[in-house]
């Protein structure tokens, strides 16, 4: 097959073809390389260039082609489309993994994905990105370059663009990887102009083909126009003689007499459609007054005359124009009727708006001046667009409103408030809720109870981003209310606000101890998640449901945490923030629980994704959790470091956080049994009142009192958490309690009463299996002191002091370098397969995951051990000690 080159530059009918072999096998020449790109101007037949040659896509190599839209903000989405790409491209991957956005993309993790689905396809694949200029995103070249730079063997990669970018290409251009086609290679010949003329039905004189060729420059645009005026001229020979100038001008003069030369029906739809991104028939009907799809006739005829309308589907019911000649109609359009712009820029809002297309109707609402109801639409759709990955274009919408237009408007007051909560400015987002709550009162009573619940919601939002809870549950109580029925009122609130309420108000509800409501909403918010196909609210809602969980059994707690990391790994969430909730309360109930080794690395992941977490308490979890792991293996100065980093967290909270009294009591403990007494003290001094009437307060006092060799002083300051009148966070901290009586009474010589309240700590800690006190109270010995026919938790007991008895042991030989990042358990899991003779597709199936999954946890290991393959893999991991040296299983 050979390339053709359209008379337009998109088009995709018509049949005035001019081949063009020679760039064709210039591509094919540059295919050979890692990297090709194509720079040039705009209408330079970059784009037919790239169709033509991606259509001769065979099974031996296989063509995903991407073009980026116009103006692309949200980076999140064009790695979502190339990936979709990809993976229509390569149909015998069964890929299960949905593909969804998030509310903030994480970059490294999604170059992860598309680089883990090449890595699998064993055959040749070309991907081709047009019109990479568009895509204007902080950043984006950077992680472009990241995966140009990890790119398998196997695979091609095009890029067409207007202009040169900053990708990172030196070394590849060193390498002799990188091919370049510039705007000159582009230029027709003097052969093809001819050739292009005659297949138009043009017929001039060898001269006249030759001064075309030498004004137009060979630009491909300028001749495609030219051959358009050139049918209609009476005399081609004096037309071409006449006119020259630069590009720019020979477009403006070409596309204006291209239109003069359109019926006057045809030049009024081109023109008040020019406003349009795209249109449709129905939509170029309500602008130009047409009725019967005689619009939609209009454009299918421009198409098929190549007259620079495209269309933009299979079944041709979307157009729009090349950008030359769409910048040209917008300018005559504005000098011929300059009074009917903005009300064609409604008509066009109104239409989108209908038509569900909320960014096109916001843009074409702000381009009429209609600002009030831009701010009420964009109010409307924040959280759902949010959600759909468009963050960046709604920064650009509401930074498109005009100065201080925000104050007396109460969605745009909210607009703003959300944008400054994103970026961290939390002072200006609560003025600005404020002045949005104000507003609210005077707000139309159809959308007042829908105002309420989105100011609510953000303030809830800030609370936690700032730590702030007190009172905050109770001004927003009304959220809690439950709707059982289609009512207006729902109807008007939208679900995915509803849920986003829910989630806010539950994670509040649990940094605030509330835990019996909070579970309840965001069972409430998981479930309607996952009614309305939002799997990220979904996600949010199970993830924290977890720690909140934890009232019930440890047990409940781990079930609900797998459940969401499981559906977040679905997803190809597993290294976004979403779940560092559920790594952490996973990783902390498996130290409660004795399981320190396998909390490990549960709580490395946590702290990987919520490093950069905006949300304290999640941060403050993730350390405390971390700090639990490290007192269980002994590691205490490792411990109190992870101690110290929650309570900085908890220093710059306005309010006091949930966890706030044990990750106190554990900084204040932990420096006793360091040996470091005074500064034990110095802390304990300086609690806040507040905070000291807390158990876990408690407890570290009764731990500096028997330091101080005052156990009758501790046994005071215990008494009113054992007799449960001190407030405690969980069952915990009571058994620590009574360890430290154990402890105490042991000291004064008495046995019996040590017995007892080791006993009664045994009770408490029976159901969920609970250890780390028994371990963090160094309670070896008045364990072994029980005698084993008075216990009624024989069974606890000699497990605890099997694992006391485990977490101190310690290789005399020094291990080898760990990997400069630690395995996931996951991650863990799939090496073990590794050594054996298993596909990914059955290891998949021995793990229960999705081969993509699976993909991307292999990419991750060879990337982690610094391996190149599966063998070399094995064999860093043995050496590591990941795996035994025998097998792998």
């Amino acid at each position: 097959m050979v390339a053709a080159e359209r008379a337009s530059d998109w088009g995709t009918s018509g049949t005035r073809l001019v081949v063009r072999a020679r760039l064709l096998a210039a591509l094919d020449r540059a295919a050979s390389r890692k990297v090709t790109v194509i720079s040039a101007p705009a209408g330079s037949g970059k784009t037919s260039l790239l169709r033509a040659w991606a259509d001769r896509s065979t099974p031996a190599q296989r063509v995903a082609f991407v073009a980026v839209p116009r103006e692309q903000r949200d980076e999140q989405l064009f790695w979502l489309t190339l990936l979709q790409s990809i993976r229509r491209t390569l149909e015998g991957s069964h890929v299960e993994e949905p593909l969804s956005a998030t509310p903030r993309f994480h970059a490294e993790a999604m170059v992860d994905r598309v680089l883990s689905e090449l890595d699998e396809y064993p055959g040749r694949l070309v991907l081709v990105i047009d019109d990479l200029h568009e895509l204007t995103s902080e950043g984006a070249q950077a992680h472009l370059s990241r995966l140009l730079a990890g790119l398998p063997a196997n695979v091609h990669i095009v890029l067409g663009t207007r202009r040169d970018l900053q990708l990172r290409l030196h070394q590849l251009r060193l390498s002799g990887e990188l091919a370049e086609i510039r705007a000159a290679d582009l230029r027709f010949t003097e052969a093809e102009t001819r050739e292009l003329l005659a297949t138009s039905g043009l017929a001039l004189t060898d001269e006249a083909v030759a001064t075309l060729h030498r004004r137009t420059e060979g630009w491909a645009a300028g001749l495609r126009l030219a051959a358009i005026a050139l049918a209609e001229n009476p005399d081609p020979e004096r037309f071409v003689a006449e006119f020259s100038g630069s590009n720019r001008t020979v477009a403006d003069y070409l596309i204006a007499e291209m239109l003069e030369r359109q019926p006057q029906h045809v030049q009024k739809m081109l023109l008040r459609t020019s406003l349009l991104e795209r249109v449709n028939g129905e939509l170029a009907d309500l602008m130009t007054g047409y009725s019967g799809s005689a619009s939609w006739r209009i454009l299918l005829e421009l198409e098929d005359a190549n007259a620079f309308v495209v269309s933009l589907d299979a079944e041709r019911t979307w157009f729009r124009y090349h950008q030359l000649f769409g910048e040209l109609l917008r300018l005559e359009l504005r000098r011929t009727e300059p009074a009917e712009v903005p009300q064609l820029h409604r008509l066009a809002a109104n239409w989108f708006a209908d038509h569900g297309q909320p960014i096109e109707a916001i843009r074409h609402m702000q381009a009429a001046g209609d600002w009030s109801n831009a701010s009420r639409l964009l109010a409307d759709h924040s959280f759902s667009l949010t959600l759909d990955g468009h963050a960046q274009t709604i920064q650009a919408l509401v930074g498109a409103f005009p100065r201080g237009t925000w104050a007396d408007d109460a969605e745009l007051s909210l607009l703003y408030a959300m944008q400054d909560i994103v970026q961290g400015r939390l002072d200006e987002a609560a003025a600005r809720l404020d002045l949005a709550e104000q507003h609210a009162m005077t707000t139309p009573p159809d959308r007042q109870h829908r105002l309420k619940v989105a100011v609510a919601s953000m303030k809830l939002e800030l609370a936690m981003r700032r730590g702030h809870f007190d009172g905050i549950v109770e001004q927003v109580n009304f959220l809690s209310r439950p709707i059982t029925a289609r009512s207006n009122e729902e109807v008007a609130l939208g679900s995915d606000l509803r849920a986003f309420a829910l989630l806010t108000l539950g994670i509040v509800e649990t940094w605030t101890l509330h835990l019996a409501e909070a579970e309840q909403h965001l069972l409430e918010g998981a479930t309607l998640a996952r009614k309305i196909g939002r799997p990220y609210l979904e996600v949010s809602c199970l993830g924290r449901l977890g720690f909140g969980s934890k009232r019930h059994s440890f047990a409940v707690a781990r079930e609900r945490c797998e459940e969401a990391i499981e559906l977040a790994e679905r997803h190809g969430w597993g290294n976004d923030r979403v779940i560092a909730p559920a790594l952490a309360t996973l990783g902390g109930t498996l130290a409660w629980t004795g399981d320190f080794d396998a909390a490990e690395p549960w709580l490395q992941r946590a702290a990987r994704v919520s490093k950069e977490d905006a949300e304290p308490g999640t941060r403050l979890l993730v350390h405390l959790a971390t700090g639990m792991a490290r007192v269980g293996r002994g590691e205490l100065r490792a411990a109190l470091e992870q101690f110290v980093a929650a309570e900085r967290i908890q220093s710059f909270m306005i309010g006091e956080h949930a966890l706030a009294g044990q990750v106190t009591g554990w900084t204040i403990s932990t420096r006793v049994r360091l040996g470091m007494l005074d500064e034990a003290r110095t802390v304990r001094a300086a609690v806040p009142a507040e905070r000291a009437r807390f158990g876990e307060i408690r407890n570290a006092s009764a731990v500096i009192d028997l330091a101080e060799g005052d156990p009758s002083a501790a046994l005071d300051t215990v008494r009113v958490v054992v007799e449960g009148t001190a407030p405690v966070i969980h069952d915990f901290t009571l058994v620590e309690a009574h360890l430290l009586a154990a402890r105490a009474h042991a000291s004064l010589g008495d046995q019996r009463a040590a017995n007892f309240s080791v006993e009664r700590a045994l009770a408490l800690a029976e159901a969920d299996r609970l250890i780390l006190p028994f371990v963090m109270t160094g309670s070896r010995d008045l364990l072994e002191a029980v005698p084993r026919h008075e216990t009624a938790h024989a069974a606890l007991l000699i497990d605890i002091l099997d694992v006391i008895s485990g977490s101190g042991g310690r290789s005399s030989e020094p291990p080898p370098a760990p990997p400069l990042q630690a395995l996931t358990e996951t991650e863990l899991r799939v090496l073990r397969f590794l050594p054996t003779n298993l596909s990914r597709a059955e290891i998949a199936r021995e793990l229960y995951l999705s081969v993509n999954t699976v993909n991307t946890h292999v990419h991750n290991i060879y990337s982690k051990l610094d391996a190149r393959d599966r063998s070399t893999a094995v064999a860093r991991a043995r050496e590591l000690r990941l795996l035994s040296s025998a097998g792998g299983r």
